[in-house]
């Protein structure tokens, strides 16, 4: 697995662009992920992090199990501050059973009803979604806190309608239970909205 930290100039036309509207930050990113044919991009995983409204500037992770070639962002004179590339992370070693981790993770709590997903916006509705995705998972929480909660909108880059979905940004800790398991959802991501910066679960070797 590959993780990438890139710094945007917020200020910057394109860049701006991007980071108000999740499904062009996505489009932006996939052609770091692109195979150069007509096949799709490889799957990748994204989160904008909060950063100091004053600093002018915001960071993404981006996540897949294979490098990225970031030529095409850096040829977008000022678009990126910086970028720090392909980050080498071994799973099978930082993931072992009884293992206890920090963690955050940007997600899209949902229910669903008749057929149709609801965004679930109570912080005790959400922390349950949550204990839910663990035991499928294969982790268990052992802390955690809703740091943020809000409704993200964004125009379909296709159809040009607007959709709105729930986030949560949770943090805290967690125990591996079942490692294989819990490898597959930080590879692949948890829940719905991928393409919206959501379901990147990032974790740390507690101290």
């Amino acid at each position: 697995m590959y993780l990438s930290k890139l710094t945007l100039d917020a200020q910057h036309p394109h860049a701006r662009r991007d980071l108000c509207n999740p499904y062009e930050m996505h489009r932006t990113l996939a052609r770091a992920y692109s195979t150069g044919t007509e096949s799709p991009p490889h799957p990748f995983l994204w989160r904008l992090e909060a950063n100091p409204p004053t600093t002018g500037s915001a960071v993404l992770l981006v996540q897949s199990a294979v490098g990225a070639n970031w030529q095409a962002l850096k040829a977008q004179t000022g678009y990126a501050l910086e970028i720090l590339p392909n980050k080498p992370v071994d799973l099978e070693r930082l993931i072992q059973p009884g293992g206890r981790y920090r963690f955050r993770l940007q997600a899209n709590p949902i229910v669903n009803r008749n057929g149709k997903r609801w965004g679930l916006a109570r912080e005790e509705e959400q922390l349950a979604w949550l204990d839910r995705q663990g035991k499928q998972h294969g982790f268990q929480i052992l802390a955690c806190i809703r740091a943020a909660s809000e409704r993200l909108q964004a125009r379909h880059a296709t159809t040009g309608h607007r959709i709105t979905l729930q986030s949560a940004l949770y943090e805290g800790h967690l125990e591996a239970a079942d490692p294989e398991r819990l490898r597959k959802a930080i590879l692949t991501g948890i829940g719905h909205g991928k393409a919206w910066g959501l379901g990147l679960l990032s974790v740390a070797r507690s101290s």
